[in-house]
């Protein structure tokens, strides 16, 4: 997958200014397209970056217990 020119709190506070100002402006201020401020509106909608912080942080947390479990390092049985 490819990565982003931005971190997902960059992503957001670009969101932010976007929510201040016309949107034009702040796409062309980033050199970004009026398009991608909206697609990362549906994404991340109204995170602030500490809510896209701690998400990411559960999200590899959920990951990291996902491994565990199916990698037989889990003890116990689970019906």
């Amino acid at each position: 997958m490819r990565q982003s020119r931005f971190s997902d709190e960059k992503m957001v506070s670009i969101l932010r200014e976007a929510d201040r100002e016309p949107v034009a402006a702040v796409a062309k201020r980033h050199a970004i397209s009026e398009q991608t401020i909206y697609a990362w509106r549906k994404r991340f909608g109204g995170f602030d970056a500490n809510d896209v912080r701690r998400l990411k942080h559960l999200e590899g947390e959920n990951a990291r217990l996902k491994f565990c479990t199916g990698s037989g390092a889990f003890s116990g049985s689970v019906r």
